[in-house]
């Protein structure tokens, strides 16, 4: 009877949603009723919970698809083949984001928090560990950190061993792996490029595991400590994956102020949506900070090879194989960021041709041994990176009425409006609701107008032809002696501003001089101001390419970290650390020193039973600090000083970011424009910049 009765109950609530999402209203009665559902939304989300949180996914999505339903039935008329051709182009446009706004809903509406399994205290239970760590052309100042910071790690030295595979060939790196006491591995040639290299080395080594860091990811100490019981617990486990985290500022956050003060553009990836993932069994591969089963590996043939995104494919290849995956929302290490917007568009290209491949060779929607929901959360994530043809329509659709005079919407301003701000209003403020700390609102809309343009052609020839394209690595570790203009990649925006500009300009001159006999006012309205929301979009997009000068080698860390300053009389200063990089550390001094004529040596750091003792090149005295640049130091040092300053448990721990506020957001755009005329404020140097050398040696002056 129950199933009876539940069943009876489902079918009546979707007879009731069809109708609601079916019934034709005028302009009237469908602003009455979108204006009661956001009230409803908005009064809503006041209440904490999932179920709040669920019962606005529900009302969000009847609005949008009410609007599509509305698009679908009432507005596709056209007058001639090109006003058709432009139409059904902007409709199916719309199409994709609703599609991506279900799967979106579907993919972060219940993330997963999941916690860490301790490993046995029987530490001769634990299981054995190789680390990989590939590289290509970087520099030996980027690797080899990111090697001191694997072998730091906090597990039986009989169970672990590092591993340098060096696809490319280098001397240096062969000599510092036997320095350090690492595996050193290389091959004959580069094919496959970063899965053939992780390959090659499978049967070369013998761990039960294989943990993987990229060339610059700095892991910390407990990272297979946090990762390793989880498989204990698991015995199909296959894949446990933790966050990427970045230490140093990508292109948005170092190039627009207004953007060091939100979520970075990956949290949502790294926060609900691989947690959302994670609860279907679907977690991703990311290529990076992970550790994978070496049997559930040998099963599926290695690493796969058929893409550039061989991280993603190889998860898929073992969830096809019935092997579960997890995903620990800690910041277990932390690496760079690309520092050029040029280069983080290369990236984000090679991601996207990446998952176009899989879609086209291995889609995810057809073959055997995904359940539904991984379906769907790997189509979400392959439609993801076809965005940029969709996002070129939205911005340049006002263009088709302002330059030609076409209609490609049969319909009044007014009920458009009508029908699309509750569709737009509900789903900004059930996003920002739902995501809300880990990406605030329309700044999805800039990441994704940077990149627009550029991903258009890759996304569609790899749908053509996957073969097409080869693996291209993210430089790391670049310095600017100076600020400039990048206009080569925002080309096309600024292009595409210019038109929308001159065509509200020349709207406006039509208007004045009485040119629009019989077209409604309201029209053109419309028309001015989702331009005008295009060229604000465009410019705080074109504002990322005026790149800051980055001119220190080391990225400093947040720390606080006791250390004790020794100075050349024989006295001594114990403090602690503001910050901390390989290359220096500001001090916090104590009221009333007296340091005049004062040399400082040498500084001692301490970290529980770490203590580290590093000579002093040059150093700097100012109200309340005392600046120091570390002189050269050997490479147990250089071990050690990793050891304290980038490997401790809370080193990539940080306080999140504040919640979303959709209009506080929308300020924070436009300030991007005005910093893209205007430039920024410039900070004012106060007594902490104004630094007096107290020892500097001969040779550095």
């Amino acid at each position: 009877m129950k199933v009876i009765f539940y069943l009876a109950l489902s079918i009546v609530i979707l007879c009731a949603l069809l109708l609601i999402i079916t019934v034709p209203m005028d302009s009237v009665n469908q602003y009455i009723f979108g204006l009661i559902c956001i009230a409803w939304t908005f009064v809503i989300g006041r209440f904490k919970g999932r179920k709040a949180l669920l019962v606005m996914i529900a009302l969000s999505l009847i609005m949008s698809t009410r609007y599509i339903y509305w698009r679908a039935t009432a507005t596709l008329r056209f007058n001639s083949t090109l006003e058709c051709f432009l139409g059904i182009g902007l409709f199916m446009a719309e199409i994709y984001s609703w599609t991506i706004l279900i799967l979106g809903y579907l993919q972060t509406s219940w993330p997963l928090n999941r916690e860490m399994v301790p490993l046995p205290d029987d530490m001769t239970t634990w299981p054995s560990v190789d680390v990989y760590i590939p590289s290509y052309n970087e520099s030996l100042d980027v690797v080899q950190d990111t090697v001191l910071a694997a072998q730091n790690i906090d597990y039986p030295k009989d169970k672990i061993k590092v591993y340098i595979l060096d696809d490319g060939h280098r001397e240096e790196f062969r000599q510092f792996a036997q320095d350090a006491g690492a595996g050193y591995i290389t091959r004959d040639d580069n094919r496959f490029a970063k899965a053939g290299n992780l390959n090659q080395a499978m049967p070369q080594t013998q761990g039960e595991y294989i943990c993987i860091f990229d060339c610059d990811h700095i892991a910390t100490r407990i990272f297979l400590q946090a990762t390793m019981g989880t498989f204990l617990q698991d015995d199909r486990l296959a894949l446990v994956q933790t966050p990427h985290h970045f230490y140093s500022p990508d292109p948005f956050e170092r190039n627009l102020s207004a953007a060091q003060n939100i979520p970075h553009e990956g949290a949502l990836f790294y926060g609900p949506v691989q947690q959302g993932n994670d609860n279907w069994n679907a977690t991703f591969f990311c290529g990076s900070c992970a550790v994978i089963r070496r049997s559930a590996l040998e099963e599926v043939g290695g690493f796969a090879v058929e893409t550039v995104t061989e991280d993603a494919h190889t998860a898929l290849r073992l969830q096809r194989r019935g092997w579960n995956s997890a995903f620990i929302a800690i910041p277990l290490a932390a690496g760079l960021a690309t520092e050029r917007l040029t280069l983080h568009i290369n990236q984000r290209i090679r991601w996207a041709r990446g998952m176009t491949q899989i879609f086209r060779i291995d889609n995810p929607l057809l073959g055997r041994g995904l359940t539904w929901q991984q379906r769907l959360c790997y189509l979400n994530a392959m439609l993801h990176f076809q965005y940029g043809l969709p996002r070129v329509i939205f911005l340049t659709a006002p263009l088709v009425f302002m330059l030609f005079d076409l209609n490609i919407i049969a319909s009044s301003a007014t009920l458009i409006l009508a029908y699309v701000l509750p569709h737009l209003v509900m789903s900004t403020f059930v996003n920002s609701r739902l995501s809300g700390r880990y990406r605030h609102s329309f700044w999805g809309e800039i990441y994704e107008t940077v990149m627009a343009f550029h991903l258009i052609l890759p996304t569609l020839l790899s749908l053509i032809s996957p073969k097409l394209g080869k693996f291209n690595v993210t430089d790391k570790g670049d310095l600017l002696d100076k600020d400039y203009f990048d206009y080569r990649p925002v080309k096309p925006l600024i292009i595409t501003a210019v038109l929308l500009l001159s065509s509200m300009a020349w709207v406006g001159t039509r208007y004045y001089f009485n040119d629009y006999v019989g077209v409604d006012p309201k029209v053109i309205i419309f028309n001015l101001v989702w331009s005008t929301f295009s060229i604000i979009v465009l410019l705080a997009s074109i504002a990322v390419a005026k790149e800051t000068k980055q001119i220190r080698k080391t990225i400093r860390i947040t720390a606080k970290i006791e250390a004790t300053l020794f100075f050349d009389d024989g006295s001594q200063l114990t403090s602690h650390t503001y910050d901390l990089s390989m290359g220096g550390a500001r001090v916090a001094l104590v009221k009333n020193s007296h340091l005049a004529g004062k040399n400082i040596q040498k500084i001692q750091l301490v970290v529980g039973k770490d203590r580290l003792d590093l000579p002093v090149r040059a150093a700097g005295i100012g109200l309340g600090e005392a600046r120091i640049e570390f002189g050269d130091y050997t490479l147990n040092q250089r071990r050690m000083l990793v050891r304290i300053a980038l490997t401790r448990a809370d080193t990539w721990v940080s306080e999140p970011p504040p919640a979303d506020k959709p209009l506080r957001s929308f300020l924070a755009i436009l300030r991007c424009v005005y910093e893209l005329f205007f430039g920024r404020r410039k900070r004012q140097i106060g007594v902490k910049q104004q630094l007096v050398i107290i020892k500097q040696p001969e040779e550095t002056r």
